[in-house]
Order: C-alpha cells, then sequence, then structure tokens
C-alpha cells in the first residue's frame, strides 16, 4: 500500500496499468490497492498543484491566530472558512503564543487587505491576537509546493 502511495504522491495521473507496471504487480492489484487506500482515509482525494501565480494569485498567507473560541462557536468557524474558497488549509496549533494557524491565497495586496479586514471583524470578540507572514508568490521559490517530496520520504523508510 505504501509504495502504491509513494507512487501516486508522485503523479496521480498515472494509470492503474502503469503504476502496475512500475510496481511489478499486476493493474486489478493496484486498483483493488487504490481502492483501500481511499476507503482506508490514506487517500482524500486526488488533486493537482497548480502554478497559483499562473492562475492569479500572487499572495500567499500564513496567519497565525491566538482565540479564545467557546467549544460551540467552533462548528460556526468551520463554516465561515468554507465561505472562502482561498483558504487552503486551517487548523489548530501551538506556538509563539498562537492557538491556529491558516493559510490563504490573495490575488494581490488589496484583496488579502479586504480580506484580513473582514476575518478581524467578524471574529474581535475571541481573537486575541494576529500575525501574518506574506509570501510573494512572483519572488524566489527555493523549493516549489508539492507533495510529490513525500514519495521519497516514504521510498527511504521502507529501504
Amino acid at each position: 500500500m505504501m509504495r502504491l502511495l509513494a507512487e501516486l504522491l508522485k503523479d496521480s495521473k498515472k494509470s492503474d496499468r502503469a503504476l502496475a507496471k512500475v510496481l511489478q504487480v499486476s493493474q486489478p492489484t493496484v486498483s483493488r490497492v487504490r481502492s483501500k487506500l481511499v476507503k482506508e482515509g490514506l487517500l482524500r482525494e486526488f488533486t493537482v498543484v497548480p502554478d497559483l501565480q499562473k492562475i492569479g494569485f500572487e499572495i500567499m498567507a500564513i496567519s497565525c491566530v491566538k482565540l479564545k473560541l467557546p467549544e460551540e462557536t467552533v462548528e460556526r468557524g468551520r463554516e465561515w472558512m468554507n465561505r472562502y474558497p482561498n483558504i487552503i488549509f486551517a487548523a489548530a496549533a501551538e506556538g509563539f503564543g498562537k492557538t491556529g494557524v491558516m493559510i490563504s491565497l490573495h490575488k494581490n495586496y488589496a484583496d488579502y487587505a479586504r480580506f484580513v479586514a473582514e476575518n478581524r471583524q467578524h471574529w474581535q470578540e475571541y481573537m486575541e491576537d494576529y500575525d501574518t507572514m506574506l509570501v510573494s508568490l512572483g519572488g524566489l521559490v527555493v523549493k516549489p509546493l508539492s507533495f510529490s517530496y513525500l514519495a521519497k520520504t516514504m521510498e527511504k523508510s521502507e529501504a
């Protein structure tokens, strides 16, 4: 299962036939194992990692926040975040005195500023602190965003 997962991390558009050839197993075995990976939750979705700048985003914001959210407000927070498709990740976190982290994409600085103003206005009664690091997607990128790097880690752990 892990060998197949590693191959899918490298290139999820490979056919089961091509994967079978690389893994030296039958195509039905690959299909069965792929289905098992999905069923067991090791694979949640098959997607692409686009060139964010080429599809119109100039900024990636990594925001860290300190919130005091009552338990009954957590679902409201999830619903609020789901209204913003530019939020690509959000989770509880710990460190630097913060309790949450969010990664969002923005077309430009004005779009980002509008987003932060809405965020602060909506959550001001719960928000104690809010810091953001802005990443210019047109700037120097030393290692592009990809999950294919994980395949190498998985292959090393098998060896």
